[in-house]
Formats: C-alpha cells, structure tokens, sequence
C-alpha cells in the first residue's frame, strides 16, 4: 500500500513540475499567437476582414491553422510575442524572404485600393447603387454615411 501511495505522490509531483509545450500559430491577418495545446485550432476571415479563431470548425470557409513548436516552458516565458527571427512575427510560418515580399506587395496594393474607395465616397456629390435593371438608386443620407462609415472600417482593417 505504502508503494502504491509512493509512486502516485511521485507521478503527481512530476506531473506539476513538468513544464508544458508552448506552440504558435499565425492568423489570417499575419498576427501570431501562442497557446499551450496542441489541440486543432480553426481560423477564418468574415466578408469585413475580421479574424475568427475556433476549436471547431465553425464556419465553412474555416482552415486547420499549422502550429509551431516554440519550446518547452509556459506560456509567460514566451518573450515578448516575437517569434524566433525576432521580427515580430509579421512572417507566416513557412513563408521564404520571397512571399513574405510578394505578400507585403499585395497587402500595400490592397490598402491603396481601399484608400482610394473611401476617398471617391467621401468625395462623390452623391452616392448611389446600381439596382437589377442597370439603374441608379441613389442613396439617402443617413445610407451614405452608413455606406462611408462602413468603408472607413474596411479602410482601416485593410490598412493595419
């Protein structure tokens, strides 16, 4: 009995002391997080740009994210939410000097064209939609400043 006892304080003392795995993943924006699990993590982006994350795959445009061992410790010992380059962690993991390039590329184009969306709204006499028959509906005000307001949003998820 007194055996017993032994090795089942012994395997719960290991059990404490044992330091857990830290992983990282990177999200659909390029922002990188650290879990202390590997357990699938699901992630999707909404028609607005917003990122989702879930153990389940929630949604139907939802991906299995590619975790990355980062070391054995706690979650608290994982300095500064940088990633082993040091850089931030604005890379994807497995991406080359190359498409982080190519990426960063499109990321700018994309917010120049939203930029350019927001101004021509805020600077257009009067916004309108066209309807199923190829005509102009224009909008009233309060459509337009939702319309605006909606894009600046965008803009500046776009843009960050």
């Amino acid at each position: 009995m007194k055996s017993v006892l032994a090795i089942l304080l012994l395997t719960i003392g290991i059990a404490f002391n044992a330091e857990a795995s830290v992983w990282k993943w990177v999200d659909a924006k390029g922002d990188v997080h650290y879990v202390d699990s590997n357990r699938p993590i699901y992630t999707w982006v909404d028609g607005y740009g917003k990122v989702y994350y879930a153990d389940k795959p929630d949604d139907e445009d939802a991906i299995s994210v590619q975790l990355v061992f980062v070391s054995s410790g706690t979650l608290d010992e994982v300095s500064g939410g940088k990633d082993e380059a040091g850089d931030g962690g604005y890379a994807y993991s497995g991406e080359s000097a190359e498409e982080r390039a190519e990426r960063e590329k499109a990321e700018e184009y994309y917010c120049k064209r939203a930029t350019e969306i927001y101004e021509s709204y805020v600077n257009a006499p009067q916004l309108y939609r066209t309807n199923d028959d190829g005509e102009r509906e224009y909008l009233s005000d309060k459509e337009a400043a939702a319309t605006i307001g909606a894009t600046k949003v965008r803009m500046d998820e776009i843009c960050s």
